[in-house]
């Protein structure tokens, strides 16, 4: 293919960015056909060691060295644009989609980027110190490059900003929560939003006449219950902390825990955040957060491996279970992101028992391996269990598209 040729197929298109603190990855997506033109990663942003790879019709090209923040970053992943043949500047984008974590109380639905919405996303950073900080990164840095180029915001929070007040406030003082903006935000929520409407168009069903769990399960895990296409409830609360046993975060604690353990150790604040947040989970468990790793310790016998698998099943249970309740009527349970994709044993072990309720799982179903949407129960049961790869990218840049459009 020619260079102008490459060019062109790139007209109308996306680039949708999701910024790491040390890391950017990238896609170029044509929003109606849902292709990808080109995706990248670069990695250990800010080092002498950084490596940036960019993949783009079957080609792949490599770039080894010194990147010392996100704007040297987007600017690599340019350059490996234009050395494919894409010259991003002249090549007819529609926008820019950024993957921006917390949105607080004020975002719920994307918007075009402006200096008030950055300030306002900057201001939201307490909510979401890890994330937010970095996602302006990639904002700032972009408009820079591509300042022709409208930029579009998606928030993580949104799906989840019209929760049903029992379910998205806490029991704390009230003036206290309205003072600081404390409720369960949920996240995860583009791909919850995608996967629930992906699942109804798998099952030849009207979106607003199911009823469904959603469990996305990768590093960071979350569960939903979500009635006629709307969010009834979800696993994480004020910030990606709460819920599910993650890969480094432990989910649910005693809250209790923080303050004892500021009493009788020598951790401050600061220590107990980074433990529950990054050293926690799988990871503060048995030493390791990749549950393919896991999935081979186990099998070789490792206690705290089994261990840690086993809470890791526990927890999920009783969030299925509780879903279930709250929904009263269960049509699918659907299973995304790397390990709900890809962990059958997880699958089986999460619906263990639970036939008395109409789920079954296929147990030959199961361990199938595919990209594409499937069901994996049997024929008789009443409640339909779906493994259903999310797709984030595809979501934002049809976000992204719709504002664009609208502007």
């Amino acid at each position: 293919m020619t260079d102008a040729g490459l060019a062109g197929d790139a007209a109308g298109a996306v680039l949708v960015l999701n910024s790491g603190s040390s890391s950017l990855k990238y896609q170029l997506v044509h929003p109606d056909s849902g292709e990808v033109i080109a995706s990248g990663l670069v990695e250990r942003i800010g080092s002498e060691t950084a490596a940036a790879e960019h993949e783009q019709n079957g080609d792949t090209r490599r770039f080894d060295g010194a990147i010392a923040d996100h704007h040297e970053a987007l600017a690599k992943a340019l350059d490996l644009f234009a050395e494919a043949g894409t010259d991003l500047a002249s090549s007819g984008l529609q926008a820019v989609g950024h993957r921006v974590v917390h949105g607080g109380q004020e975002f719920s639905e994307p918007v075009l980027v402006s200096d008030e919405v950055i300030e306002t996303i900057d201001a939201l950073s307490g909510l979401a110190p890890l994330h937010n900080p970095v996602n302006l990164m990639g904002i700032t840095a972009i408009r820079a490059l591509l300042p022709d180029v409208p930029g579009v915001c998606v928030f993580d929070t949104a799906f989840f900003h019209h929760l049903p007040a029992a379910a998205a406030t806490y029991a704390i003082d009230r003036d206290v929560a309205a003072e600081h903006h404390i409720r369960r935000y949920g996240f995860h929520g583009t791909s919850h939003e995608y996967v629930s409407g992906a699942s109804a168009d798998f099952l030849g069903a009207d979106p607003t006449d199911l009823q469904q769990i959603i469990l996305h399960l990768g590093n960071g895990a979350s569960a939903s219950a979500v009635r006629g296409g709307r969010p009834i409830d979800t696993s994480m609360g004020l910030t990606p902390l709460e819920g599910l046993v993650m890969g480094t975060r432990s989910g649910d604690i005693d809250p209790a825990i923080v303050m004892y353990l500021r009493r009788v150790s020598d951790m401050d604040i600061d220590d107990i955040d980074h433990m529950l947040n990054s050293g926690s989970g799988l990871k503060g468990l048995c030493g390791e957060n990749d549950f393919r790793t896991i999935t081979s310790m186990v099998a070789d016998g490792d206690e705290a491996a089994q261990l840690a698998y086993d809470v890791y099943i526990h927890r999920l249970r009783r969030y299925i279970g509780a879903y279930m309740v709250d929904l009263g009527r269960v049509d699918a349970i659907v299973f995304t992101a790397g390990v709900g994709e890809n962990a059958p044993t997880v699958r089986r072990d999460a619906l263990a028992g639970l036939e008395r309720y109409g789920i079954a799982v296929d147990d030959e179903a199961n361990v199938v391996r595919s990209r594409a949407a499937r069901r994996i129960s049997t024929a008789d049961s009443e409640v339909a269990v779906l493994v259903v790869p999310t797709n984030e990218e595809l979501a934002i840049a049809r976000k992204a598209a719709a504002v664009v459009a609208g502007a």
